[in-house]
């Protein structure tokens, strides 16, 4: 087997770890409640401690890939989040009280959730060049979707055994996929040495005073896109369960069918914008409209199905806005730049998870109509600020002569930046190239070239 088959393989179930760690969650917190007589903020309080604990640390273990490698920080990072999957685990298990020790686990498992999935994005990076990186990164978003639609379910199945069994199974879990990652993947040698902690927060200066003013919103609208995702998720289950007696494997499937309608919409949107910035643009404005809508007309929905069937209109703009802003914040930054970038982006969007379900019980407690016209109105201001100020702007380039040398440098910045479509003379000689190891077509022009050059002898 090449070895790029096995760095996949290896790779691809880490991005799927840190997903399972709140969603297969989401369905067995209204058990927990009941089984350890906590109150709703309670409950929550359990999304928000491992959320948090992630959101904060991502930016740190992204520094520390840069510093002391990828491979080890992933590895450290999933004994550690199986570790507070165990704590948690045995807590339920052996103590009369176990809420607070629970805790400590979803903490250490928020810690080590920051180690896996965007180090791992960094790592394909390194590893991966040209079309074989889009591929790679395509197979760990693929995993990243089964892994929201599968987790509710999986949750739910775990819970049949017992409320407790959701964490035990983590430690399981990361065991196979560190073994697989382990002996699996390699890790190529660092050319570069790291940029030094003071160099590196200017660094991060720099591309805020460059970008910041596109670049802020566009961290907010990520944010708020999970935020009213798992706030919901965390609404449903409860209501599924307490209202409508809709338990086990049951609720796992209504509590994924959102996710599914997310899932589908993210990997149609990536292939509809390509690399199309304008068109990036649009789909955000749009999707932040159906989160809005969406939610307005839920304030005046009772029943749960139809109720579910209107938060797909909001699960299809979150698919629809993510998508677009991985590929803007990607792509309009320095490739030495995307790292610590992408780290700080994945944080704020964590801290949204972290504070969806508390500030949503907060206003359920007040009435379901503020809470649902609340994050309307929430996502309908960001849908102006995304119309006013999301506009990034391919890096400019200085010091160039001629017309010709500037439109050279233009294509190199677009390919770069993923703006910029292919021509049709380029996709047909890429396509030569892999069928005859050669393009026909240049080979002719240099024949006729140097016929030319002896005729003029």
């Amino acid at each position: 087997m090449a070895q790029n088959a096995k760095n996949l393989i290896g790779l691809v179930g880490v991005p799927l770890v840190m997903v399972l760690g709140n969603s297969m969650l989401i369905p067995v917190l209204p058990t927990m409640k009941t089984e350890m007589k906590l109150t709703s903020l309670q409950s929550s309080l359990l999304i928000t401690a491992f959320s948090i604990a992630a959101g904060i640390v991502i930016p740190f273990a992204g520094y520390l890939s840069d510093r002391f490698g990828r491979k080890i920080v992933i590895i450290l990072s999933l004994a550690l989040y199986g570790l507070g999957g165990l704590v948690a685990g045995l807590a339920a298990l052996w103590i009369d009280q176990p809420y607070m020790a629970i805790m400590g686990g979803r903490v250490l498992q928020g810690i080590g959730a920051a180690g896996t999935a965007p180090i791992a994005m960094a790592l394909v990076g390194d590893l991966f060049d040209g079309a074989s990186e889009s591929r790679a990164l395509g197979l760990l978003e693929t995993s990243n979707g089964m892994g929201k639609v599968l987790s509710p379910i999986i949750g739910s199945l775990l819970a049949l055994i017992s409320w407790y069994m959701v964490f035990l199974a983590f430690p399981m879990i990361c065991g196979v996929v560190l073994l697989m990652f382990l002996f699996l993947t390699k890790e190529k040698k660092q050319e570069k040495k790291p940029l030094p902690v003071k160099q590196y927060m200017h660094s991060i200066a720099q591309v805020f005073k460059q970008h910041g003013k596109w670049l802020v919103p566009a961290f907010f609208i990520g944010s708020i896109c999970l935020f009213t995702l798992f706030g919901v998720l965390f609404y449903l289950s409860d209501l599924l369960e307490e209202k409508y007696k809709i338990d086990g494997v049951i609720k796992g499937f209504f509590l994924a069918i959102p996710l599914l309608v997310m899932s589908i919409a993210a990997y149609v949107t990536g292939i509809i914008i390509k690399k199309k910035l304008k068109l990036m643009r649009l789909f955000v404005i749009i999707g932040m409209f159906l989160l809005a809508t969406s939610y307005v007309l839920a304030s005046f929905v009772q029943g749960a199905y139809i109720l579910i069937g209107i938060l797909v209109i909001g699960s299809v703009g979150t698919g629809m806005i993510l998508p677009c802003l991985n590929s803007m914040i990607v792509g309009a930054v320095q490739k030495t730049e995307r790292g610590m970038i992408t780290s700080l982006y994945s944080g704020v969007r964590f801290i949204g998870v972290a504070i969806g379900p508390p500030i949503f019980t907060w206003l359920l407690g007040i009435s379901r109509t503020v809470m649902f016209l609340s994050i309307a109105g929430l996502s309908l201001v960001f849908a102006v600020v995304a119309i006013f100020f999301l506009k990034p702007k391919q890096v400019e380039q200085q010091g160039q002569g001629t017309k010709d040398s500037e439109t050279k440098a233009w294509r190199q910045l677009s390919e770069v930046l993923g703006i910029e479509p292919e021509t049709v003379h380029e996709e047909q000689r890429e396509r030569a190239i892999e069928r005859y190891g050669f393009d026909p077509n240049e080979l002719v022009k240099r024949v006729l070239s140097g016929k030319k050059e002896k005729e003029k002898q």
